[in-house]
């Protein structure tokens, strides 16, 4: 059955690594039929309880993925780590399947533009993602946080003690902060888009975008 005539949800990942395994597995949770693919038989025995199909292959062969109907699917995500050269040997693969949308892991800038070379679309470095966003939670008083690039992001702050009990109109954080205050969580109720007319109480969680510094600037308030 075609992935790509049939059902545009399914998502190939390759390389069932630490990032792999989470991938997958959040995707899975997400709804999406996931094939899961490494060249570790021991690997894929560990998995495959886990996950709805896993299979062992070597992904840096084309055949083996036609065969397996890699070609059928839009998008595939190249996890794999522990070896540049069949990280990049698979994206080569993928390529000539003509996979629409090509998601690669890479472990140094000179690995990235080597992907991007052989057909990468999408290039990330999970791991100074993660470590990048941690450090900002670790010396701010953010309880989240995601940076967008060209100096924006959105964090999650604790409502600060001069906010309580006022209606953002009043309390004008675009003009004060510099920061949105998109949403907000009133203590026992779920999140909800901020108003003008919205009364922060104690305890309240909020959503705020702005620059880096003015959101951290922001959460220091609290």
């Amino acid at each position: 059955m075609s992935a790509r005539k049939t059902d545009d949800s399914g998502i190939v990942v390759i390389g069932m690594g630490r990032f792999g395994c989470h991938l997958a597995g959040s995707l899975s949770q997400l709804g999406h039929q996931v094939l899961a693919i490494d060249r570790s038989g021991e690997v894929v025995q560990r998995w495959a309880p886990q996950l709805e199909r896993v299979v062992q292959a070597d992904s840096t062969e084309e055949g083996a993925l036609r065969q397996l109907g890699v070609a059928d699917f839009r998008r595939v995500v190249v996890a794999i780590g522990a070896s540049v050269e069949a990280s990049v040997l698979t994206v080569l693969a993928l390529t000539e399947l003509g996979v629409p949308q090509v998601w690669a892991r890479a472990t140094s800038e000179k690995h990235a533009k080597i992907l991007s070379a052989v057909g990468a679309q999408h290039v990330i470095f999970p791991e100074a993602e993660t470590g990048e966003r941690v450090a900002h939670l670790i010396v701010s008083k953010m309880l989240d946080f995601i940076e967008f690039g060209d100096d924006f992001a959105i964090a999650k702050v604790r409502v600060p003690d001069s906010m309580v009990g006022r209606p953002l109109r009043e309390l004008a954080p675009a003009d004060r902060y510099g920061v949105m205050v998109v949403g907000a969580k009133l203590p026992g109720e779920r999140f909800r888009y901020a108003a003008a007319d919205t009364v922060l109480a104690e305890g309240s969680v909020l959503i705020v975008e702005g620059s880096i510094a003015q959101v951290q600037q922001f959460a220091a308030l609290s």
